[in-house]
């Protein structure tokens, strides 16, 4: 370029005129001096090339705006930010637990999403799918301090939205899902008629919170382990996740692991404490631990079948303990058993500092749930610097719907359309849990507002016997509202 210009530039010299056409060598000399210069300052100023844009990319005069940097990069760790009227009751519901038999199942067909039931010639495929895109993305997506810091600072209420119509709910059937769904929660099994319940989906206000994909969550739990530690509504959301993460179909290729986590139901029970399964296609372990209190209970004296229960309140369960170093994603929970009834009906006695508490404001049990959520969260913030890649959440209550009584005294939930379907407030509808985690690393699940809201939604007076009885305005139908927790957990894992 600078030859094709030169020639036409004419200098003065000497009171003459130099015509480069007509003179090489001075063309040629001048060139020369000119290229020693640029090589010159080239040397001396090697970072140049700092301020020149790549060699495929456009210099643009001004800043481009990048709209969607945060969502590339929470996408590339796997992570998005974390995020009416107070529920305090300590009565509670005394309905039996129906738990779900955790043995295997015969002549069952693998299902994870269409691709992976259309046949055993594509399992290699699949399994393609589901681990090498994740095999790089494994790079501590939990662990890596200074990403969570920088997504989960940005402010995001999860709990702050409405429920809208949505014709791709429910997520599984609820007829279908018979291996990991226990019949008296599955409303499509009893005489209920009505289930527009199953067809409305939560939409946070302020946040963005995809739908729930089986195959991805998978993806995001390659090589973990999630655990589920609380009462009857821990296991619904255990449950529940079992069904969205399998469509609701039995799948051969999940593995019974219970044993693994001592989950074996003991001598003289009618159950075991939990359930552990394991998808053998990514090596992701979904288990549940009942621990309707969620601090440790022992017996006063182990040789007495009549003996009471030491109830340490200022201890954490003791399966936390045994085992916190093999989970990746934890969810605790807590609330309906703290009432009288069911602490004499289990003879548990408090215990605070190893010996029967004495402390009168800790004795009331509005206190002593208060003071052991507390403890608990307290205690697992605490090992978060041994376990840097361990994510804890604290699931906000459950709240119960009885009207015109309670669950012994008539109440009833009889509802067929939910209440008002957005819940506009900021603060959690549930301060105790709300307060626990302040302070700490340990996250708010946030769900009783919007499950507040949705009373239509519980078992109520359904049963698969059709046999009259008390309502069940506590535990949910499912599929329902307890798979909206799970897909709040899902957006923020």
């Amino acid at each position: 370029m600078l030859l094709a210009i030169i020639p036409k530039v004419n200098m003065k010299v000497g009171g003459g005129y130099l015509h480069f056409r007509k003179k090489p060598l001075s063309l040629f000399f001048i060139v020369f001096v000119c290229a020693s210069i640029v090589v010159w300052n080239w040397e001396k100023t090697p970072h140049l090339t700092t301020l020149l844009p790549p060699h495929d990319q456009a210099l643009h005069l001004f800043p481009v705006k990048r709209e969607h940097a945060e969502d590339e990069a929470e996408q590339g760790l796997g992570l998005v930010p974390p995020s009416p009227s107070t529920i305090t009751s300590t009565n509670s519901n005394y309905f039996q637990d129906e738990y779900p038999k955790a043995s295997h199942h015969e002549n069952t067909t693998p299902l994870l999403e269409k691709s992976l039931s259309e046949g055993k010639e594509r399992a290699d495929t699949v399994k393609q799918q589901l681990i090498t895109p994740v095999t790089s993305q494994r790079t501590e997506s939990t662990v890596t301090d200074t990403p969570i810091t920088t997504v989960e600072t940005q402010a995001c209420n999860f709990g702050k939205g409405k429920w809208i119509p949505a014709d791709n709910r429910p997520l599984y059937s609820g007829f279908d899902c018979k291996q990991w769904l226990s019949g008296m929660w599955a409303c499509r099994l009893t005489q209920r008629t009505d289930f527009g319940y199953e067809k409305l989906k939560w939409q946070p206000k302020e946040c963005k919170m995809d739908d729930f994909n089986r195959v991805e969550f998978l993806k995001r739990m390659q090589d973990k382990t999630l655990a589920f530690v609380g009462d009857s509504l821990g296991r619904q959301q255990f449950q529940s996740l079992m069904c969205m993460v399998t469509g609701g179909k039995d799948m051969p290729d999940v593995e019974d692991v219970g044993k693994e986590y001592g989950l074996v139901k003991a001598h003289g029970s009618s159950r075991p404490d939990g359930w552990a399964f394991r998808f053998t296609i990514t090596n992701t372990t979904i288990l549940y631990y009942w621990s309707a209190s969620l601090c440790d209970i022992e017996p006063v004296d182990p040789t007495s079948e009549t003996t009471n229960y030491a109830m340490h309140l200022d201890r954490p369960p003791a399966f936390l303990k045994h085992f916190l170093d093999r989970i990746d994603v934890l969810v605790l929970n807590t609330g309906h058993h703290w009432n009288r009834g069911k602490l004499n009906a289990n003879r548990w006695v408090m215990y605070v500092g190893g010996k029967p508490n004495t402390n009168r404001r800790i004795a009331d049990i509005g206190g002593a749930k208060n003071f052991t959520i507390h403890s608990v969260v307290r205690w697992v913030n605490s090992e978060l610097p041994m376990h840097p890649g361990l994510k804890v959440f604290l699931r906000s209550i459950s709240p119960r719907h009885f009207f015109n009584g309670e669950w012994n005294t008539g109440g009833t939930c009889d509802s067929t359309t939910p209440g008002s379907l957005e819940v506009v407030q900021d603060k959690s509808s549930d301060p105790i849990a709300a307060g626990a985690v302040k302070g700490t690393d340990v996250k708010l699940l946030d769900v009783t507002g919007l499950s507040l809201v949705r009373e239509e939604g519980h078992i109520s007076r359904y049963s698969i016997r059709a046999a009259p009885g008390m309502q069940d305005c506590l535990h949910w139908c499912l599929p329902g509202v307890p798979d909206t927790w799970n897909e709040l957990l899902f957006a923020q894992i």
